[in-house]
């Protein structure tokens, strides 16, 4: 038996219904994905009154189910000469500008390529270190910003600064502002957006309200510029730190970010004539107190080229279809 990371029996309650095994863990372990559930119950970590079952099995009242999940094997991470542009460094920390394209730490399906290889890379020529609370696998990190999403991301070479910083994302004293572009516009010119999220009950990879387990949130807008009815560009400030929070707030309102297929379906990856090649979000300025220095300090990152781009299309886009009226 392999080391234990975590064990969990659970007995199935006299009033639950029966279903199958994996979807009933599903809605209780929400930790885990559908499919992770399922491979641990094939390869034999999950049994049922001490049996090894199937993912098909359905459970009933009185079943002892043992969760029993694997310590993971340790992941060796590699620098990588991956391009970083750096907008400031010191000791404690460094503030970079993250492209679009550039996942921040290893995952499935992403364990090379990423922003902590790149990371490592500048440490070793660079004569620097990275601090280790995150673990190994996300060294430095103290928040992070999807795939797709742009802009300004601060990094910690050490503990002490990587426990300051990470006090201030819990406290929500940072500042956040990020730049969105959006399809149709929201109804006020200004407002806030209150909605409880968490992971969605029937797709394992999405956040949403419906969920069994709801996390205050709330994002504060205000409109840019329109484009005609189409679409608008939006500044965004974060009241709170949710996964996909953004991407999930812009959705329930009708608006939800260009190019986000995860959330606004087929509809946001064109505008008109305007193809969009990604999530149109970039986090603009941030800005902390210094861990050490403990002085104010605020970094902005302009907007991408691509973005620009797609700017500059929808105006004319729209204003050629005004001009056909």
């Amino acid at each position: 038996m392999p080391h234990v990371e975590k064990r969990t029996e659970i007995i199935v309650t006299p009033g639950e219904t029966t279903k199958r095994l994996d979807q009933f863990l599903t809605n209780r372990e929400s930790y885990f994905s559908r499919t992770a559930l399922q491979r641990l119950i094939q390869d034999g970590h999950i049994t049922v009154d001490g049996q090894t079952v199937k993912p098909s099995h359905k459970i009933k009242p009185g079943d002892r189910i043992l969760l029993i999940v694997p310590r993971p094997e340790p992941l060796e991470i590699g620098p990588e000469p991956i391009p970083l542009d750096i907008v400031y460094e010191d000791e404690f920390l460094l503030v970079l500008n993250k492209p679009a394209g550039l996942v921040v730490h290893p995952a499935p399906g992403h364990w090379s390529g990423t922003l902590v290889n790149a990371l490592l890379y500048h440490m070793t020529t660079h004569q620097g270190s990275l601090s280790v609370i995150g673990g190994k696998e996300r060294p430095g990190l103290v928040h992070r910003l999807d795939k797709d999403t742009t802009g300004i991301l601060v990094v910690a070479k050490t503990d002490q600064a990587h426990r300051s910083l990470a006090n201030q994302f819990k406290k929500h004293s940072i500042t956040r502002i990020y730049e969105a572009l959006v399809w149709g516009k929201p109804k006020s010119g200004e407002g806030r957006i209150d909605l409880s999220i968490g992971r969605d009950t029937k797709d394992r990879k999405k956040f949403s309200s419906r969920t069994a387990r709801p996390k205050e949130s709330f994002t504060r807008y205000r409109i840019l510029q329109r484009f005609g009815k189409a679409a608008a560009q939006v500044e965004l400030v974060p009241g709170t730190g949710r996964t996909h929070q953004l991407r999930v707030h812009l959705s329930a309102i009708g608006c939800p970010i260009l190019g986000d297929h995860t959330y606004g379906g087929k509809k946001v990856m064109s505008v008109e004539t305007v193809m969009i090649p990604r999530v149109m979000l970039h986090a603009k300025k941030l800005g902390f107190i210094h861990p050490e220095f403990k002085k104010e300090m605020e970094f902005t990152a302009p907007l991408p080229f691509d973005m620009k781009e797609i700017v500059e299309a929808l105006m004319k886009s729209t204003t050629l279809a005004e001009d056909e009226k």
